[in-house]
């Protein structure tokens, strides 16, 4: 690597990695991306894999995508297959795909190096005891009555305890530091336990798993990772993580790097958390458009670039901190308004009937797709003597300053006539059912009164030429406050629209296809979409509260 002409950091990240360059440390930069296949990803989770793959783009390295797989209780080969399609969706590629469950022979090897050390040994005392025994951050531990076990002895007993002598829980393997240390990570931590269950990776192959935090730092030196990337509460187990890669034998050795997790107000970032929700059927699966996980949403409508931007808009800090949902939701609309197609719906439709507008007549309409990219091209609608408008589009007794259509009263129609109300028939209730208006003569583009001036244009659909297609109305699932997550569920998160009225081309539609309908907001066709079950889902509203 040029060391002359290395990348300006943006973070201290890459000022760290900088660092270890001009030490002549590495002559590539490997990173890595690795998740615990025991759910779907979340939005917390693109903040890490943009980290870790932004750094292979940045210094031209390389990144891994590891499957840390040594809970089998917990993971599920579905989960696997879902982290993959998830990074795909992103727009990220990993160089080489790796298991934990590879390296369990290596592991082994290595705990079986720590014990001739003596810096192993097998341990009797049930889970509890261990916890007890731990001692607090201002009393030391204490010994485990097995610390001083002979090596001949540890050896025996570790390779009963895979070859399935033992129960599960009976033994375990612990490393030998220090029962004393002021960080309570180093004291004698357990590094192997028995579990009898069938990995969806490797079989029945096992019945000893490897603990995490001596996992990690082992795929971490086999991989040759340069800087292991993780969130900040793995800070208190760098120590460890050095204990082990220099015990083992690894040479050179990875750096771990800590940074702040993301944390996102009204939104559930925990795999725990929101498997509740989809167990309990509080959301309709983990790719639920009310949930942050990423495949979530994807189904929501959100775009790939703009969860990348939000994750760089975030940036990389020590501190911890709360983001506004609504930040992620402007990155969203700065993409949809730039990029998404304008169509005309009409979400709760009111009929209005043009009476000077000839019976069994039609006109085509030309709607620009961008009105700021007349380079996308236009799409035509039709216009006739019965269309639909919004119910609030129309008051029978307007408050002030009411600019839509009211009793003699004037609007545009969006890229069609000026119309003027001539009456309307209420229900029962004094409830609008029927408007009917009059076109200005020539008022249409091109027409003499095309200029004729008026407060408020509305959008319209064809009531003679029309499909109706289904709307769902997504909100916030957690409502403001605190306390458990489960008393916060927003009852109004999802509000089904059945007889929306659209233009009919809408029917051409792909699965995920976006688009502002006018005047309501962002929408993507759902992933089951068809001509038959014409159904989108609202990606967010227009209004953009996010307060740079």
């Amino acid at each position: 690597m040029d060391k002359t002409n290395l990348p300006e950091p943006s973070n201290f990240i890459e000022s760290f990695i900088n660092e270890d360059i001009l030490a002549g440390k590495h002559d590539e930069i490997v990173t890595r991306f690795p998740p615990e296949p025991n759910g779907y990803l979340h939005i917390g989770h693109a903040k890490a894999i943009c980290i870790n793959f932004g750094i292979k783009a940045k210094y031209g390295g390389r990144c891994n995508l590891r499957f840390d797989d040594t809970n089998p209780v917990k993971e599920d080969n579905e989960y696997v297959d879902s982290i993959q399609e998830d990074i795909k969706w992103l727009g990220f590629t990993w160089d080489n795909l790796y298991y934990a469950s590879d390296y369990f022979g290596e592991m082994y090897e290595r705990a079986v190096l720590l014990i001739k050390k003596g810096l192993a040994y097998v341990c009797d005392l049930p889970a509890e005891e261990i916890k007890n025994t731990r001692g607090s951050l201002t009393v030391p531990g204490v010994s485990s009555p097995y610390r001083n076990r002979s090596m001949a002895e540890n050896l025996d007993l570790f390779k009963r305890m895979r070859d399935g002598e033992f129960a599960d829980g009976e033994k375990v393997l612990r490393a030998k530091i220090d029962m004393a240390a002021p960080n309570m990570n180093m004291r004698d931590p357990v590094i192997y336990r028995i579990l009898r269950a069938v990995h969806p990776h490797v079989g029945n192959k096992w019945l000893i798993y490897p603990m995490y935090d001596f996992a990690h730092p082992i795929e971490d030196a086999v991989e040759g990772i340069t800087h292991s990337l993780c969130s900040l509460e793995f800070e208190d187990h760098r120590p460890l993580y050095d204990w082990f890669t220099e015990n083992c034998g690894y040479d050179p050795k990875p750096r771990q790097i800590e940074f702040a997790r993301l944390n996102i107000n009204r939104t559930i970032m925990s795999k725990r958390f929101l498997k509740r929700l989809v167990d309990e059927k509080v959301v309709d699966g983990w790719n639920d458009p009310r949930l942050h996980t990423i495949s979530g949403m994807r189904e929501r409508g959100y775009p790939a670039v703009a969860i990348r931007d939000f994750c760089g808009k975030i940036g990389v800090a020590k501190a911890v901190s709360e983001v506004d949902i609504q930040m992620l939701e402007h990155c969203v609309r700065d993409d949809l308004n730039a990029n998404a197609f304008r169509r005309m719906v009409v979400t709760k439709p009111l009929k209005v009937i043009i009476e000077n507008f000839p019976d069994g007549a039609s006109e085509k309409v030309t709607i620009l797709n961008h009105p700021d990219k007349p380079e996308a091209g236009s799409h035509t609608v039709t216009f006739s003597k019965e269309i639909f408008i919004e119910e609030e589009d129309f008051e029978l007794n307007p408050p002030p300053k009411f600019f839509r259509l009211r009793p003699d009263g004037t609007v545009r129609l969006k890229g069609s006539y000026v119309i003027k109300c001539t009456g309307a028939e209420t229900d029962k209730d004094g409830k609008p059912v029927l408007v009917r208006a009059e076109l200005i003569s020539d008022s249409k583009s091109g027409g003499e009164n095309a200029g004729m001036k008026v407060k408020s244009t509305i959008h319209w659909v064809d009531a003679k030429n029309f499909s109706d297609v289904r709307l769902y109305m997504y909100d916030y699932l957690l409502l403001d406050g605190n306390g458990d997550f489960m008393d916060r569920i927003n009852p109004h998160s999802l509000v089904i629209l059945e007889h929306a009225k659209a233009d009919k081309g809408l029917l051409k539609s792909k699965p995920y296809d976006k688009y502002q309908f006018m005047r309501e907001g962002y929408f993507c066709a759902r992933s089951d979409f068809s001509k038959k079950n014409p159904a989108f889902n609202l990606i967010a509203g227009l209004k953009d509260g996010f307060k740079k």
